[in-house]
């Protein structure tokens, strides 16, 4: 089989056959093969399991006909090689046990190799690439510094961030201290995936959107930026991935990354002039779109395509992640979708 690589292509502002697409959060709780591992293992376990995250993986690529892979593991893995005790508490998502939120707490991180934290994580994408036999390029990722901050500070998720956003304005001492072990902690974590055959690499800074402007640019934008230097002499593109960022584009295009993600909040044609036309794109799909109709869906798919205007480096996503209520049915006619209307 021949390998399609046009989401490869499409990273780097190459033409292609048509758009190429894949989810966020593709391999998940929407699918019911995923539910019926997951009635048998608890997350964490699937995680670290690296044959179970390798056949959770494939599973969207089997059944929706994606244009790409994403490692199934979760953006909090690396905590307990820093000493950061973690549960996935029924019903309540992550919990941080010993949260940091004083200096003290930042001097207690540990700053490990990525091989000795996660050995499971590149174990999994040694296991995919045999099993993708080049079918798609594979997808691996980390949370961004600030994404990761956000929960250790808060112990868990947050709706106002006060610890986090305290802890940044009464000692920027240790916030920057923390930032910058865990810019280092997340450059070591993608670079282990790259070494170990992930084809592209994606950054989610999923909460900072919690911030405004001056707080991005002070306090978290050196860190990102710190990240995609750091990775900018690997051959693999990087994408950066900002949720609920629409004030911040032109900070988080500034802080790196040859893809840069957008969610729903704002059309693809005013992002992607904010951001630069030397940065291909991904998105920008709202997840909720896929409980409407068939027809619904495709209106605005056509939208975002049109706006894309046929410009190379346009890579068809969603905003965020897929809800785990989706119609399976829904996310392949997306796909179809997407592949139908921009086909050359």
């Amino acid at each position: 089989m021949a390998f399609n690589d046009r989401f490869l292509k499409a990273c780097r502002r190459e033409q292609v056959d048509m758009t190429p697409v894949w989810l966020m959060r593709q391999a998940g709780r929407y699918m019911k093969e995923y539910r019926d591992i997951r009635a048998k293992h608890d997350f964490l376990t699937m995680c670290k399991e690296p044959e179970i995250a390798a056949e959770v993986t494939l599973q969207p690529v089997d059944h929706l006909g994606v244009d790409a892979a994403i490692l199934f593991a979760d953006i909090l893995l690396p905590l307990e090689g820093m000493g950061i005790k973690l549960e996935f508490a029924k019903g309540e998502g992550p919990v941080i046990h010993n949260p940091v939120r004083r200096r003290a707490d930042v001097g207690k991180i540990t700053v490990v190799e990525a091989e000795e934290a996660t050995p499971y994580v590149a174990e999994a994408i040694k296991i995919l690439r045999r099993e993708l036999k080049n079918r798609v390029p594979l997808i691996g990722f980390s949370g961004a510094p600030f994404t990761i901050a956000s929960y250790i500070v808060e112990g868990s998720g947050s709706r106002d961030y006060r610890y986090t956003k305290a802890l940044m304005y009464e000692d920027p001492e240790a916030w920057h201290a923390l930032m910058d072990k865990l810019s280092e902690i997340v450059t070591r974590y993608l670079r282990m995936q790259i070494k170990a055959g992930a084809q592209a690499v994606q950054m989610f800074d999923s909460w900072v959107g919690a911030l405004g402007p001056y707080e991005y640019e002070k306090f978290v934008m050196p860190y990102s930026k710190k990240v995609m230097d750091n990775l900018a002499g690997e051959a693999v593109p990087r994408i950066h991935f900002a949720n609920n960022a629409s004030t911040l584009l032109e900070l988080v295009s500034m802080a790196g990354g040859d893809v840069i993600g957008v969610d729903w909040r704002i059309n693809l044609d005013i992002a992607w002039q904010r951001i630069g036309y030397d940065k291909a794109i991904q998105g920008n799909l709202d997840p909720i779109t896929l409980f409407g109709p068939i027809d619904s869906i495709k209106e605005r798919v056509k939208d975002i395509l049109d706006r894309a205007g046929g410009r190379p480096g346009h890579i068809f996503n969603l905003g965020h992640g897929i809800h785990k209520e989706t119609p399976v049915s829904h996310v392949k006619a997306l796909v179809e979708i997407v592949h139908e209307l921009s086909r050359k």
